[in-house]
């Protein structure tokens, strides 16, 4: 059998006519031969409005019961979209995760796939030319359902395509530009881009791709394509290497950052790997700035704004047997980073990402051999974002 495995997006399949359309779409790819395995997502808002819903019964609401809501979305998806393929002479089957076998382990809310039984999925797949599946959720040991986190359903697909050995086609709103085209809207199309590359901008705030199914394409070299639902527009290729490697490929943005400075801390660095390992065990600490003055140092790193409630209240704690110690925070940044494998040979990109923000102020800074990042107010945003762009040919 010739398999492909396809995912659509919520925005996707939001109402009917659109659902009608991915049918359409879906019986172009069986009309030329093809096996199709469909993830779906659940229409539109629909997470977003059951998470609502159960937050107006619960304000913490049991995590069990909490996935038990959610995975309904998935499930009106799939055999929505099956009936349209139905009703154009596709025979297609929808299956949640327990009929799919997918396997997971860990927490509630946030889970990982362990495996996938393929077998089962082998079997229908001979008796139909297209099998419609949940995406965003897994079945644990204990029978439960389980939901993977957001932009779970594209773990899924591609977590499917790595048991199946097949190629992964991810449809949205359009395919891999070098910044989101909502942003700035001359922003190029990307044709080619690394694992390594997609994983580094869909981490630092990219949209297009979760970077756990990022992580499982690269692991299993599952071939990944990007492209518009609703466009003939040529998509994105998500593969091991290029041939040609531009200095930076692409430029992400993430909102909602806030700068945290914790001063006058004893210049003693078990005490201080104690108060960093003490926060990661619950959050993403990044972009850490530390300068050591008389004895003293001062450390600021950033956080995203939603998690600054819990973090004060695990900061403090960790902060509660040190003397003389301040934290303030500051709000209102968001974190610009620009990412391309070709800074790993290319001398002077650092000096050029500088020079050409040498008008914007820059809080903080973090690097890695494919990244720049800065944190900047977000009142700078648009002023950057043309800056970057012009300097680099985004």
């Amino acid at each position: 059998m010739n398999i492909i495995v396809q995912k659509y997006g919520g925005s996707s399949v939001s109402d009917k006519n659109k659902i009608i359309k991915v049918a359409k779409k879906i019986k172009q790819k069986v009309s030329l031969g093809f096996k199709l395995i469909v993830v779906v997502s659940a229409m539109g808002k629909t997470t977003d409005n059951l998470l609502n819903l159960a937050k107006e019964i619960s304000k913490n609401p049991n995590p069990r019961e909490l996935d038990m809501l959610l995975t309904t979305g998935e499930q009106m998806s799939v055999s929505l979209l099956t009936m349209a393929l139905h009703e154009i002479n596709i025979k297609a089957k929808s299956l949640n995760s327990f009929q799919a076998e997918i396997n997971t382990l860990g927490n509630h809310n946030n889970a990982k796939i362990k495996d996938i039984k393929k077998d089962k999925i082998i079997k229908f797949l001979k008796e139909n030319d297209v099998l419609v599946i949940t995406g965003f959720q897994g079945i644990n040991p204990n029978g439960d359902l389980t939901t993977l986190g957001r932009g779970g359903s594209d773990t899924s697909a591609v977590a499917l395509a790595a048991a199946l050995k097949s190629n992964c086609e991810i449809y949205s709103d359009y395919p891999i530009y070098t910044i989101d085209p909502k942003l700035y809207k001359n922003a190029k199309k990307i044709n080619k881009i690394t694992y390594d590359e997609m994983l580094e901008m869909a981490s630092l705030g990219s949209n297009i791709l979760h970077s756990r199914a990022v992580e499982i394409a690269k692991k299993f070299n599952v071939k990944l394509y990007c492209a518009s639902t609703f466009s003939n527009e040529g998509g994105t290729y998500v593969i091991s290497n290029t041939i040609e490697n531009p200095v930076v490929t692409g430029m992400s943005l993430m909102k909602n950052q806030t700068r945290v400075n914790i001063t006058n801390l004893p210049e003693n660095h078990p005490l201080l790997h104690g108060i960093f390992e003490n926060l990661s065990q619950k959050f993403n600490v990044d972009m850490i700035s530390l300068i050591s003055i008389d004895n003293k140092i001062n450390v600021s790193l950033s956080i995203i704004e939603e998690e600054m409630k819990d973090f004060d209240k695990y900061l403090q704690k960790a902060l509660q047997n040190i003397d003389n110690s301040k934290v303030s925070y500051e709000h209102g940044y968001v974190k610009l980073s620009v990412v391309g494998i070709g800074m790993k040979t290319e001398k002077g990109v650092a000096s050029r990402f500088f020079k050409s923000l040498q008008n914007i102020p820059i809080k903080l800074v973090t690097t890695s051999e494919i990244k720049i990042s800065c944190l900047i107010e977000k009142e700078n945003t648009a002023k950057a974002i043309d800056c970057l762009v012009k300097e680099f040919d985004l």
